[in-house]
This record gives C-alpha cells, structure tokens and sequence, in this order.
C-alpha cells in the first residue's frame, strides 16, 4: 500500500472569502473528518498533494497536522468549473474497525488466448468499489486473463478478493472481453458461406 506524507497549515478562519485569499496565496483549502471526531480545516499545496489526487492508482495520505499524522483517503475533490483548478478537497479519516468504501484499479495478469489468436482485449471497468476495513485494505484488484477466448467476457464475480473486503457492483457486470477483429470474422464468414455451399 502506498502512502503520501502532506504536510499542512491549520486554517485560522473558515469561510468563502478566507478560502479565496488561500486560493490567491496558492494554497488548497481542505478538510478532515472522521465519525468521531471534530473537522480539522487544514491548507494545503498542490505541490503536495498533485501526487495523490492525479493519479490513476490508489493512495493512502498521511497528513501531518502540527506533528500529528492522521492516515486518511480522499473523499471527495472540488475543481473550478472554468479553469478546473483544484480547490477543496474532503479527507476521510481511516479509523481501524471502521468500515470505508474505496475505489480501486482493476489490474490484469496473464497471457489471453484470445489475444494469442489476434483478438483485442478491451478493459469495460477501470475501478471497483470495495468496502472494508482500514486494516484490510488493498490498493487494487487482480483479475486473471488467462482462460479468456476470442469473444469471451469477464465479470465482476471473476475478480478473487481477500477476506473481509467486498466489493460494491453487481456481480454479472462485464469487466473485460476479447473483440473478435473483422478481419477475424470475414474469414469465419467467408468459411461458414464456403462450408454452407459443399
């Protein structure tokens, strides 16, 4: 499991026109919170924290509030909707025995048949929710190509996941198949016409 250490400042007041200021300075409002315990306001750099929000995998951040690490995940992130610039973000803290929905990368691992035969893997889901504990966590799904042919399709209920983590998403969700390429299916075509006609 990967994790980012972010340091922080301690935001004085909180509101619309302090967050702007913030802004200007070139610093990223942000909070934490957690079931039991009060919100800490914080700020942030992009430098810091570029990353953990762009990034395709999935981090665990480390933030350090006045000497105190406090381990969390990223709820939620808010851009401007003209520049898409980043400028707030909601931090999760991670409680052990508290159960989190995360979202994942599905990874794949072994060769393809059907890629052998010239077929085209297309990838249909690139992350799954799981819901776990923190102690249990995992930073991505591995799912096993390797018994999949020419037009063949893996679901949700093909990905193995450890003890104690579920995964959120119906299970006969396709995840991934093999296209069959049209130079593939002319020839089956012209084949079947030929076959048709003896």
């Amino acid at each position: 499991m990967v994790s980012i250490s972010i340091p922080t400042q301690l935001r004085g007041p909180v509101g619309t026109k302090q967050a702007k200021l913030e802004r200007r300075s070139g610093l990223i409002p942000a909070v934490i919170y957690g079931k039991k315990s009060e919100p800490i306001h914080i700020n942030v750099t992009m430098l810091d924290v570029k990353n953990l929000i762009y990034s395709p995998d999935f981090k665990i951040a480390e933030i350090n509030v006045d000497g105190t690490i406090h381990k969390c995940i990223v709820k939620a992130k808010q851009f401007h909707p003209v520049n898409d610039s980043l400028i707030h973000i909601d931090f999760l803290k991670l409680t052990d025995g508290q159960k989190v929905k995360v979202d994942v990368p599905v990874k794949f691992f072994g060769t393809s048949p059907g890629v052998k035969s010239g077929g085209k893997l297309i990838q249909l889901v690139r992350k799954v929710t799981l819901k776990t504990t923190p102690e249990k966590l995992i930073d991505e799904v591995k799912v096993d190509i390797s018994g999949l042919e020419l037009g063949g399709v893996l679901r949700i209920k093909s990905i193995e996941i450890p003890e104690g983590v579920e995964i959120i998403a119906n299970s006969s969700i396709p995840i991934a198949n093999v296209e069959v390429p049209r130079a593939l299916k002319s020839a089956a075509a012209e084949e079947k016409k030929a076959a048709g006609k003896k």
